[in-house]
C-alpha cells in the first residue's frame, strides 16, 4: 500500500512510539521505591488514597515500581514486587519495537494486530482483568502477610 495509508500506519506508529517511548523513559529515569510501591510521587504526583484510606494497596499498586524494576533490569524483583506489571511492562516494550519497525518499515501489522484482537477481544478483555485482579490479590498479600 502506498499514499495515505501509508502515511497513516507510519503516523499512527509514531504516535504509539512517542507514548510507549515515553513511559519507557520515565521507567528507566525514576528510581525503584525499596517499599515496593509510590516510585510514582517521584513525579509530583500523591501516594495512593486506597493505600492511605484503607491500608490495602490499589489493582494498580506497585506497577510503576514494578515498571522501573524491569526498565533497570532487576527482572526477578520486579516479578516479586507485581507479577502482572512485569507482563505490562512486556507488552509496553513489544509496542514500542512494533511501532518502530512500522515506523521505518510499514508492513501494516496495526492492522493485523487489530484484526487478531477483535477475534479474541472477549478473552483479551477476560485475560486483562483476571491477570489485573490475580495481580491485586497477590500485592495485597504482598503488603498484609507477606
Amino acid at each position: 500500500m502506498t499514499g495515505p495509508s501509508l502515511v497513516m500506519s507510519r503516523l499512527a506508529s509514531a504516535v504509539v512510539f512517542v507514548v510507549t517511548g515515553g513511559v519507557l523513559f520515565l521507567s528507566f529515569w525514576l528510581v525503584p521505591d525499596g517499599a515496593g510501591h509510590g516510585t510514582h510521587t517521584q513525579l509530583g504526583l500523591n501516594p495512593c488514597s486506597v493505600l492511605e484510606w484503607t491500608g490495602y494497596p490499589c489493582p494498580m499498586c506497585g506497577m510503576t515500581t514494578t515498571f522501573t524494576l524491569m526498565a533497570h533490569g532487576k527482572v526477578v524483583t520486579a516479578f516479586v514486587n507485581q507479577p502482572f506489571g512485569v507482563v505490562l511492562f512486556l507488552i509496553t516494550v513489544t509496542t514500542f519495537v512494533v511501532s518502530l519497525v512500522e515506523m521505518v518499515r510499514p508492513r501494516f501489522v496495526w492492522k493485523n494486530i487489530w484484526e487478531y484482537m477483535k477475534r479474541y477481544e472477549g478473552r483479551l478483555v477476560s485475560a486483562f482483568f483476571v491477570g489485573l485482579v490475580l495481580g491485586w490479590a497477590y500485592k495485597i498479600w504482598l503488603m498484609t502477610d507477606g
